[in-house]
């Protein structure tokens, strides 16, 4: 399936004047109205959540806003692009909230790319929104930014670059293996990169009990014993490659089950029959995968991109929404890995009924994702006791 070529004239016109607005709930037409919606009927509301803070839950909006958050450091495939060049993202992620989950959100981009910093701006605006979706911040110090605010903050944090790539590609691996009726403990997946995303995905992957996970940074094999490894790389060490194995993509895709995408990297076209048979190709990098899809179709069994005109898209909207959407349902004070795995689970349940190699995961389009996610999650909140 592909798109007709998308002019200048549709991209801009479609983000002309941005892509948001505020849109009251109540109508004021007539003067009670507006002693209602504000002076002096307001000042009621607010003296009862001054006396009673939980009451702001009921009678404002901040419980169920979500800010979507970035420094404009990691935009896409644009990288360090600043603060106001990344607000048309944070915009249109805030569209997909309102559209895929029913939630109501607003983008704050932040004109500092100090750590202490952001932390210290979310703090200070906690009354105004209920969870935190961390979006486009450069690794190493988006792990960082992530850890801190969870341990601050009493609301959901969630960097969607890391977690919501990671419960895609679980649920599409879900997937493949229904297909292929393979066991993913029987697995050794690699992943090629170690920025969030591919961090995220090894986490997540060895949660849901993978065989073994190699990973590769530009410099090669990620193994204990290599030198100049930072502490995250120094963890991704002591915690995969159970094999031992050392050099690069070539060494590391040798009898391998999976390969996962996740950098600029490419895949030589004659590296893919060395992998075990019936193998899957998640090739992930926008727009330019590290394989092309046909090629790598000519010996994988399954494959994937991160793109809409190829089968299997990989697309974190199949995540972001429910989760959030699920554990401000659940009143929940974070999002915990049994959360994720549950949305992973949902996910693939969703597609369950079509499944083929060609449809391991659901389309971003279909209206039960979202809803099934958002269900899972908020179970899962409540089972790990992380509710209010």
């Amino acid at each position: 399936m592909s798109q007709a070529q998308l002019s200048d004239e549709e991209i801009f016109g479609g983000h002309e004047g941005g892509k948001l607005s505020v849109t009251a709930t109540r109508p004021i037409t007539q003067a009670r109205d507006l002693s209602i919606a504000y002076t002096p009927g307001v000042a009621q509301v607010s003296r009862a959540i001054a006396d009673d803070a939980a009451l702001a839950k009921r009678y404002t909006w901040a419980d169920r806003l979500v800010a979507v958050v970035s420094d404009g450091t990691a935009v896409l495939g644009l990288g360090d692009i600043g603060a106001s060049a990344s607000l048309p993202v944070m915009e249109g992620k805030s569209v997909l909230f309102k559209t895929f989950g029913g939630l109501d959100s607003i983008p704050l981009v932040l004109d500092t790319t100090d750590v202490d910093e952001i932390v210290e701006t979310l703090v200070r605006l906690r009354p105004s929104f209920g969870a935190v979706n961390l979006e486009d911040i450069a690794a190493p110090r988006c792990f960082e930014l992530e850890d801190k605010l969870k341990a601050v903050l009493d609301c959901p944090v969630m960097h969607d670059d890391q977690h919501g790539t990671a419960i895609v590609v679980l649920a599409a691996l879900r997937g493949a293996n229904m297909v292929l009726d393979k066991a993913i403990g029987d697995q050794r997946v690699v992943i090629s990169g170690a920025g969030a995303a591919g961090v995220a995905c090894t986490r997540i992957l060895q949660a849901a009990g993978v065989g073994d996970v190699t990973v590769l940074d530009s410099k090669g094999i990620i193994h204990a014993g290599r030198d100049g490894l930072n502490p995250i790389k120094e963890q991704l060490a002591a915690t995969t490659n159970s094999a031992g194995l050392r050099g690069g993509l070539a060494d590391a895709l040798a009898g391998a089950d999976v390969f996962i995408g996740l950098s600029s990297a490419t895949i030589d076209e004659r590296l893919l029959p060395t992998m075990a048979g019936d193998a899957i190709v998640f090739a992930l990098s926008n727009p330019d995968p590290e394989v092309h899809p046909d090629v790598a179709a000519k010996y994988a069994a399954i494959v994937a991109t991160g793109r809409s005109d190829f089968p299997n898209q990989i697309n974190n909207v199949l995540a972001f929404p429910g989760v959030f959407r699920g554990a401000l349902d659940a009143g929940a004070r974070s999002i915990t890995e049994n959360m994720k795995l549950a949305a992973a689970d949902a996910i693939a349940s969703v597609a369950a009924d079509k499944l083929a190699a060609d449809h391991i995961v659901p389309s971003p389009l279909d209206p039960r994702v979202a809803v099934e996610v958002a269900a899972a999650v908020a179970k899962a909140a409540e089972s790990d006791g992380v509710t209010r």
